[in-house]
Protein backbone atom coordinates (compact mmCIF):
# COMPACT_ATOMS: atom_id res chain seq x y z
CA UNK A 1 0.00 0.00 0.00
CA UNK A 2 2.91 2.36 0.74
CA UNK A 3 4.23 1.84 -2.79
CA UNK A 4 0.87 2.85 -4.27
CA UNK A 5 0.73 5.97 -2.10
CA UNK A 6 4.29 6.84 -3.18
CA UNK A 7 3.25 6.43 -6.82
CA UNK A 8 0.25 8.66 -6.20
CA UNK A 9 2.44 11.38 -4.67
CA UNK A 10 4.98 10.96 -7.47
CA UNK A 11 2.25 11.32 -10.10
CA UNK A 12 0.99 14.49 -8.45
CA UNK A 13 4.54 15.89 -8.39
CA UNK A 14 5.16 14.94 -12.03
CA UNK A 15 1.85 16.32 -13.29
CA UNK A 16 1.84 19.49 -11.20
CA UNK A 17 3.63 21.63 -13.81
CA UNK A 18 1.18 20.46 -16.48
CA UNK A 19 -1.90 20.71 -14.30
CA UNK A 20 -1.21 24.20 -13.03
CA UNK A 21 -2.71 26.79 -15.28
CA UNK A 22 -0.06 29.40 -14.58
CA UNK A 23 0.32 30.47 -18.20
CA UNK A 24 -3.39 30.54 -18.88
CA UNK A 25 -4.25 32.57 -15.80
CA UNK A 26 -1.14 34.75 -15.30
CA UNK A 27 0.40 35.16 -18.76
CA UNK A 28 -2.60 34.92 -21.07
CA UNK A 29 -4.96 36.26 -18.39
CA UNK A 30 -7.77 34.01 -19.55
CA UNK A 31 -10.26 32.25 -17.30
CA UNK A 32 -10.23 28.50 -17.06
CA UNK A 33 -13.23 27.04 -18.89
CA UNK A 34 -15.08 24.17 -17.19
CA UNK A 35 -12.90 24.15 -14.07
CA UNK A 36 -14.89 21.27 -12.54
CA UNK A 37 -14.31 19.08 -15.61
CA UNK A 38 -10.63 20.02 -15.69
CA UNK A 39 -10.15 19.15 -12.01
CA UNK A 40 -11.99 15.83 -12.29
CA UNK A 41 -9.99 15.00 -15.41
CA UNK A 42 -6.71 15.80 -13.64
CA UNK A 43 -7.78 13.60 -10.72
CA UNK A 44 -8.50 10.72 -13.10
CA UNK A 45 -5.12 11.17 -14.81
CA UNK A 46 -3.30 11.15 -11.46
CA UNK A 47 -5.10 8.00 -10.31
CA UNK A 48 -4.70 6.27 -13.67
CA UNK A 49 -1.01 7.12 -13.95
CA UNK A 50 -0.39 5.96 -10.38
CA UNK A 51 -2.11 2.63 -11.01
CA UNK A 52 -0.29 2.24 -14.34
CA UNK A 53 3.14 2.81 -12.79
CA UNK A 54 2.32 0.55 -9.85
CA UNK A 55 1.21 -2.17 -12.28
CA UNK A 56 4.39 -1.80 -14.31
CA UNK A 57 6.52 -2.22 -11.22
CA UNK A 58 4.53 -5.24 -10.08
CA UNK A 59 4.14 -7.01 -13.41
CA UNK A 60 6.38 -5.92 -16.25
CA UNK A 61 9.54 -4.63 -14.60
CA UNK A 62 10.32 -7.96 -12.90
CA UNK A 63 9.92 -9.77 -16.24
CA UNK A 64 12.28 -7.34 -17.95
CA UNK A 65 14.77 -7.57 -15.09
CA UNK A 66 14.77 -11.39 -15.25
CA UNK A 67 15.26 -11.34 -19.02
CA UNK A 68 18.10 -8.85 -18.75
CA UNK A 69 19.85 -10.95 -16.11
CA UNK A 70 19.38 -14.06 -18.26
CA UNK A 71 20.92 -12.31 -21.29
CA UNK A 72 23.80 -11.04 -19.16
CA UNK A 73 24.45 -14.53 -17.69
CA UNK A 74 24.42 -15.96 -21.19
CA UNK A 75 27.32 -13.65 -21.98
CA UNK A 76 25.97 -12.57 -25.34
CA UNK A 77 26.40 -8.83 -25.73
CA UNK A 78 24.80 -8.94 -29.19
CA UNK A 79 21.56 -10.46 -27.84
CA UNK A 80 21.54 -8.05 -24.91
CA UNK A 81 21.95 -5.08 -27.26
CA UNK A 82 19.24 -6.37 -29.59
CA UNK A 83 16.89 -6.90 -26.63
CA UNK A 84 17.53 -3.41 -25.27
CA UNK A 85 17.06 -1.85 -28.73
CA UNK A 86 13.73 -3.68 -29.18
CA UNK A 87 12.61 -2.69 -25.70
CA UNK A 88 13.48 0.99 -26.21
CA UNK A 89 12.02 1.11 -29.71
CA UNK A 90 8.83 -0.77 -28.78
CA UNK A 91 8.02 1.26 -25.70
CA UNK A 92 8.72 4.54 -27.46
CA UNK A 93 6.70 3.84 -30.61
CA UNK A 94 3.68 2.89 -28.47
CA UNK A 95 4.02 5.89 -26.11
CA UNK A 96 0.68 7.75 -26.07
CA UNK A 97 2.34 11.13 -25.49
CA UNK A 98 4.54 10.64 -28.56
CA UNK A 99 1.52 9.65 -30.63
CA UNK A 100 -0.33 12.80 -29.55
CA UNK A 101 2.67 15.12 -30.06
CA UNK A 102 3.48 13.70 -33.49
CA UNK A 103 -0.15 14.13 -34.59
CA UNK A 104 -0.10 17.76 -33.39
CA UNK A 105 3.25 18.32 -35.13
CA UNK A 106 1.75 17.03 -38.37
CA UNK A 107 -1.16 19.48 -38.06
CA UNK A 108 1.24 22.36 -37.43
CA UNK A 109 3.41 21.29 -40.38
CA UNK A 110 0.34 21.19 -42.63
CA UNK A 111 -0.89 24.58 -41.43
CA UNK A 112 2.60 26.01 -41.99
CA UNK A 113 2.71 24.71 -45.54
CA UNK A 114 5.58 22.27 -44.89
CA UNK A 115 3.44 19.29 -45.93
CA UNK A 116 0.20 18.90 -47.84
CA UNK A 117 -2.93 19.45 -45.77
CA UNK A 118 -4.30 15.95 -46.36
CA UNK A 119 -4.91 13.14 -43.89
CA UNK A 120 -2.45 10.90 -45.72
CA UNK A 121 0.33 13.49 -45.61
CA UNK A 122 -0.31 14.21 -41.92
CA UNK A 123 -0.37 10.49 -41.06
CA UNK A 124 2.84 9.88 -43.00
CA UNK A 125 4.54 12.82 -41.31
CA UNK A 126 3.38 11.75 -37.82
CA UNK A 127 4.46 8.15 -38.40
CA UNK A 128 7.85 9.26 -39.70
CA UNK A 129 8.35 11.48 -36.68
CA UNK A 130 7.42 8.66 -34.28
CA UNK A 131 9.74 6.23 -36.08
CA UNK A 132 12.62 8.71 -35.96
CA UNK A 133 12.22 9.29 -32.23
CA UNK A 134 11.74 5.57 -31.50
CA UNK A 135 14.82 4.59 -33.53
CA UNK A 136 16.90 7.19 -31.72
CA UNK A 137 15.69 5.97 -28.33
CA UNK A 138 16.27 2.36 -29.37
CA UNK A 139 19.87 3.07 -30.35
CA UNK A 140 20.45 5.29 -27.32
CA UNK A 141 19.52 2.54 -24.90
Amino acid sequence: MNALINHLLGSIRDLLPIATSFFQVVVLQQPLPNIDEILSGILMVVIGLSLFIHGLEMGLFPVGKNMTHAFARKGSVAWLLLFSFCLGFGTTIAEPALIAVSAKAAIVAAEGGMIADTEQAKNTYATGLRMTVALNVGFAI
